[in-house]
């Protein structure tokens, strides 16, 4: 297996098995890419070399790298509160103290910060206090997607490792065997706006299917018909709001999808390219505007009929 799940990147997968070939791992990596690239792929991989029970990990079969891989090892830990808009100081400090206990299960312990852009000064000074005197099985992995927020004293302390966009032939390869019934021009629209990045390519792609609420949608104000439209609406009229909302939230990114083909970047979704080829851009940021109108109504607890019967003459 080794590091070969990270796609592309060849230099990076050499250099880091040169690294584990001389055991010369480091304690601190700064693993910077964009949304998609693959670094929490990457952050695993390093966690289940160290932590693998062959000389030649990681393996992925042991029960140790299948610990990893699951987010399941006990010397794994994720340091990070999703729910907070910064990693809370707090948690660092609680990670700092808790690096000086040994590991439980391997000759490692180490510490993944998915977001360590988000730490804040206060909790990348935390951290700097451990970064300058581990102990010596001690690892941080930091993922981040924008590494200049990061102190230079952090990261200068850091192996950082950067993560490249896919060749075009392997990202269409693996994109064409994870969505088989995607037809060449949406993996290339695909391709294009992932900026050649796996994970957004793919987080693109699993938006191909769409309810049928959003087609209809598509093809009644493509149309230009209010009664077609009025058609679509009436009926929902009668939604709760909690189900209401989430439709609105499609049909906004249908027009956002079709307002990005109007502006020379092809849409993934055939129905955004519909109402592109029917809509000029100032009508689709017309419709989008009102449509997240709409949806501030319908959080605001306007009814669903009054949300409906305004759209309906908002996108006549």
């Amino acid at each position: 297996m080794g590091f070969e799940t990270l796609l592309g990147n060849d230099q990076l997968k050499h250099n880091l098995t040169a690294a584990r070939d001389k055991h010369r791992l480091s304690h601190f990596y700064l693993i910077s890419g964009p949304e998609g690239s693959g670094k929490h792929t990457l952050a695993d991989l390093i966690a289940a070399a160290m932590l693998c029970h062959e000389p030649n990990g990681p393996c992925g079969e042991c029960r140790s790298c299948r610990k990893v891989l699951a987010h399941s090892h006990p010397d794994y830990i994720e340091i990070d509160d999703p729910e907070k808009k910064t990693v809370p100081v707090d948690l660092i400090r609680e990670a700092r103290a808790d690096m000086f206990v040994r590991p439980n299960e391997g000759d490692r312990k180490i510490y993944l910060f998915p977001r360590a852009q988000d730490m804040g000064l206060p909790g990348q000074n935390a951290l700097l206090k451990v970064l300058e005197e581990p102990p010596a099985y001690g690892v941080f992995l930091l993922l981040t997607d924008n590494p200049n927020k990061l102190l230079t004293t952090v990261r200068s302390r850091c192996v950082e490792l950067k993560l490249q966009s896919l060749p075009e032939a392997i990202l269409r390869k693996r994109l064409s065997e994870e969505f088989p019934k995607a037809d060449g021009q949406m993996l290339s629209a695909a391709m294009v706006r992932s900026g050649g990045y796996l994970g957004q390519a793919r987080q693109l792609l699993s938006g191909i299917t769409i309810s049928e609420e959003a087609k209809h949608f598509a093809a009644s104000f493509g149309s230009g018909d209010p009664y077609e439209l009025l058609r679509l609406l009436v009926p929902l009229e009668k939604w709760k709001r909690d189900a209401l909302i989430p439709v609105l939230a499609e049909w906004l990114e249908l027009v956002e999808q079709a307002m990005i083909h109007r502006s020379g970047m092809p849409a993934a979704i055939p129905e955004a390219k519909q109402i592109a080829g029917a809509k000029n851009m100032t009508e689709l940021m017309d419709a989008a505007e009102n449509l997240k109108k709409a949806i501030e109504y319908a959080q605001g607890n306007v009814s669903c009929a009054a949300v409906c019967g305004w759209l309906a003459w908002a996108l006549r």
